[in-house]
């Protein structure tokens, strides 16, 4: 919002040092325009680049926002837990907010664990991770409705490696795009 209002005020700025277009150049083909049509037409241009810089911002900030959520979507869980850690809630918040200003969006929360503990256990363990993730960000903005959660338990591993690091990575509840 700052950033919003920084170029606001520098296009406001910015049209204000404006100069008018000598006389004879203005809206009238003969030459003799009135100055006080010039500086109107200045000031209406001034306000409306001031409104296009500041539609441009936007623009900027939705579009950079859209990829920062894009390129984190996983949160991670240490080993049998399914609470959410303090480390991941800025990526559950920044999802959640995304999905709040874009009430058409939709979203699928999917939960995994590592391969250690049976089937049904993992499977249990990734929809209560997937719950948690969906709590999160209806927390942060979103509704219910726009998410829907599902449990790969192990199936989807990120990593197919035996040892703690990849049971790290599988560990998860990825926000997926519908």
């Amino acid at each position: 919002m700052n950033k919003i209002l920084t170029a606001v005020l520098v296009a406001g700025l910015l049209a204000g040092c404006a100069s008018n277009k000598p006389a004879g150049q203005g809206a009238l083909a003969d030459g003799n325009a009135d100055s006080k049509t010039s500086a109107s037409n200045g000031a209406t241009t001034g306000a409306a680049s001031a409104d296009q810089l500041a539609a441009d911002a936007l623009a900027k900030k939705q579009a950079a926002d859209a990829a920062a959520v894009a390129a984190s979507r996983s949160v991670f869980f240490p080993f049998d837990v399914d609470a959410l850690q303090d480390k991941d809630k800025a990526v559950v918040q920044a999802n959640g907010e995304y999905l709040a200003a874009h009430k058409t969006a939709k979203a699928r929360v999917e939960g995994n664990a590592d391969e250690r503990g049976s089937s049904e256990y993992n499977l249990a363990l990734g929809q209560r991770r997937a719950e948690n993730t969906k709590r999160g960000l209806v927390a942060s903005g979103a509704t219910a409705a726009q998410i829907e959660t599902v449990s790969f338990g192990e199936e989807k591993p990120a990593d197919a490696g035996h040892n703690e690091a990849a049971w790290a990575k599988n560990r998860r509840a990825d926000i997926v795009a519908k």
